[in-house]
């Protein structure tokens, strides 16, 4: 079976899926959809980082296809109703860049409230301008972070830590760490000296900070948004940082980001003092992205090898027992009565005693694992796809 790894996704995933067999293609950029559409005809595992958008008219066109692994943490440019229906399943890595991320945002913050990137440039012009005045310990600072999920949480540990004052803002009920205080988001504006966003990737959270929220916060405050570019304003942004209102930024996500390195970037934030832009490198660290790589390709493998969906973002949840039976048989269908007994029916018809099965269901879709001692029948595998309101159904091994 053939793998399509774009965006230049970490050695170490092609490396364990041609090990398993796979045939394995790397394209280090994420192509043009056209492009795309023409490349999936035969492929059944599609790897992706967070510029390619996998949509119903793409899943079309790959008949083929059984997983798909976001090499990233969010799935929000992934159409998962899209994939629930064709029996595709999905992966991701919602812990492995955490840490990479949340050391660029500490690092720029204690930067801005030091002006160090304008220092430096100031340097390599030839002008010497040593001072104090104007700038700032990151001690004592209260920091508010919007969006307490993994990356928000573990700053506000680092953070308390480095002797700030944290509070945060989230729309579901979050256990505080350390002594950080949940707040609503009107008082996290008002009182924070550094506000950071680490929201995740929702339509609910476009356009979340625009005018009417930079005006709420306070002057001079410091501004982070290592989430993603819809998220905030940028002209919004652009005229709060030239009124003084906002001291400085840090934005690693953009509204609209090149799709490669060669690909020409334009921002209104360019230009602007005390602002640093990193073209969305949160995450891209040597230790995150080989983290990413080796985790998806796992979980990846560990479907085809055991059925085992223990860590989908869109299949019923199923972590089946190591040791195997002579062939365990995965059906995915439709949630609705009576689907087991179906399936049962059919292996009772065949006189194939079942030694093992597991049934977990998730919104709309319900999966079931079968272990037979028996030999294989292929007869068996065709009959399950028949069976009316069936998604897929495979024999695992």
């Amino acid at each position: 079976m053939k793998v399509l790894l774009l965006e230049n996704i970490h050695p170490d995933a092609g490396a364990a899926f041609a090990s398993a067999g796979f045939q394995v293609e790397r394209v280090p950029f994420s192509p043009a959809r056209k492009v795309i559409a023409q490349q999936l005809g035969d492929v059944a595992v599609l790897g992706i980082r967070s510029k390619t958008r996998i949509t119903a008219d793409l899943l079309d066109r790959a008949p083929e296809l059984i997983a798909v692994g976001a090499f990233c943490i969010g799935t929000e440019h992934v159409d998962l109703e899209a994939c629930n229906r064709r029996g595709v399943a999905v992966f991701n890595a919602p812990y492995s860049n955490t840490r990479s991320v949340v050391e660029l945002a500490m690092g720029e913050m204690i930067m801005l409230l030091r002006g160090a990137v304008d220092r430096s440039a100031d340097l390599h012009r030839g002008i010497w301008g040593k001072t104090s005045e104007g700038f700032h310990e990151i001690r004592g600072k209260k920091l508010g972070i919007l969006g307490y999920g993994n990356i928000g949480s573990q700053l506000s540990v680092l953070a308390e830590a480095m002797g700030m004052e944290v509070h945060y803002h989230d729309v579901a009920e979050k256990l505080a760490l350390g002594n950080a205080r949940k707040c609503t988001l009107e008082e996290l504006l008002r009182v924070s000296d550094i506000v950071t966003v680490h929201v995740d990737g929702r339509e609910g959270n476009r356009g979340l900070i625009g005018e009417r929220e930079f005006a709420a916060m306070k002057d001079g405050v410091i501004f982070l948004n290592l989430s993603r570019g819809f998220v905030v304003d940028v002209d919004a942004l652009a005229r709060s940082l030239r009124r003084g209102k906002v001291r400085g930024a840090a934005v690693d996500v953009f509204p609209e980001e090149p799709r490669s390195n060669r690909d020409p970037f334009s921002s209104p934030l360019q230009g602007i003092p005390n602002v640093i832009l990193t073209p969305h490198i949160g995450g891209s660290t040597e230790e995150a992205q080989e983290g990413i790589g080796g985790f998806v390709a796992a979980r990846i493998l560990e479907y085809f090898a055991t059925g085992g969906t223990g860590t989908s973002v869109n299949f019923p949840v199923l972590q089946p027992s190591a040791a195997p039976q002579r062939h365990r048989f995965a059906h995915l269908h439709e949630n609705i009565p009576g689907m087991l007994a179906k399936i049962n029916e059919l292996f009772a018809r065949h006189g194939v005693n079942i030694t093992g099965q597991r049934l977990e269901t998730r919104g709309a879709l319900g999966y079931a694992l079968v272990d037979v001692a028996a030999e294989f029948d292929s007869r068996i595998e065709e009959e399950l796809r028949r069976i009316p309101n069936t998604i897929r159904a495979r024999l695992v091994y």
